[in-house]
């Protein structure tokens, strides 16, 4: 009997601050022995002091075994990582953002002899006036699937109509489409009729008894007051929360996506 090759794919939501960091560099490495992963994907646009990337933090990513770092709207808050952007392939920030800026949407890594791709977006609704993520992402569709059938895509969106919306239109074109931003994960994951491995949020890598990775106090003060307090990310035991995708190396659709949430205690 011949086996069917799979692929399978932890992807691990928003990594806030140095606890989200430090919970992701000592956890990894068993999270990927555990699901038997070949494709570690993160998303990393918070991992510095909650607001941006560093290059420093970028390189021990891929150090310690993430192949893929997708971003969103706060990629832009750490201004030495933009030369990386540009010259590290597999540092993405969203593809719909307008010609000219810094950096690339999607890559292709091979893992075991299998092409897979990383698509990054992002949404619309209650946040920057970018390109329609859509049709942007049909539009490079028609490139990548003559390379791989095995696509990921990384929706770093506010609202949860824009997210079902859009894994629904690709829905049998890509193997997944997975929520972030929200730092809040969902309990939605499923295959849609096409194939689509589907959840709104993943969630993220941060404080577990937090307001989305930052201390409770501002945030209450910010709604009591109604004045911008700033904060910086808690730093707390975090949670480190994502999904395990498996899918099909031939047809690129998904044989099952599990949700996960590991506690670290430092």
């Amino acid at each position: 009997m011949v086996l069917t090759k799979s692929v399978r794919a932890l992807i691990l939501g928003d990594l806030v601050g140095q606890a989200g960091c430090r919970a992701l560099f000592l956890a990894l490495p068993g999270l990927i022995k555990k699901y038997s992963a070949d494709l570690v994907v993160v998303n990393g646009e918070n991992a510095a002091g909650g607001f941006g990337l560093t290059p420093d933090i970028a390189q021990r990513l891929f150090s310690t075994g993430v192949h893929v770092i997708t971003s969103g709207n706060h990629i832009w808050q750490q201004k030495d990582i933009l030369p990386l952007l540009d010259s590290q392939d597999r540092l993405l920030r969203p593809h719909n953002y307008p010609r000219g800026v810094p950096g690339h949407g999607f890559c292709c890594v091979e893992l075991r002899g299998i092409k897979t791709a990383v698509i990054n977006l992002e949404g619309r609704v209650r946040m920057n006036n970018l390109a329609c993520p859509f049709t942007c992402a049909k539009d490079l569709l028609r490139r990548l699937r003559q390379q791989t059938r095995i696509i990921f895509v990384d929706f770093h969106a506010e609202e949860p109509e824009e997210k079902e919306a859009l894994g629904l239109y690709l829905d049998g074109e890509v193997s997944a489409v997975f929520g972030t931003h929200t730092h809040v994960a969902t309990a939605d994951e499923r295959i849609l009729p096409g194939g689509t491995a589907y959840i709104t949020d993943i969630g993220m890598c941060g404080p577990a008894d937090s307001v989305i990775g930052f201390p409770p106090e501002p945030a209450v003060q910010r709604v009591l007051t109604q004045i911008p307090i700033k904060s910086e990310a808690l730093d707390a035991p975090a949670l480190i929360c994502g999904i395990v995708v498996e899918v099909d190396a031939e047809s690129g659709k998904a044989l099952s996506i599990e949700r996960i949430a590991a506690q670290s205690l430092v």
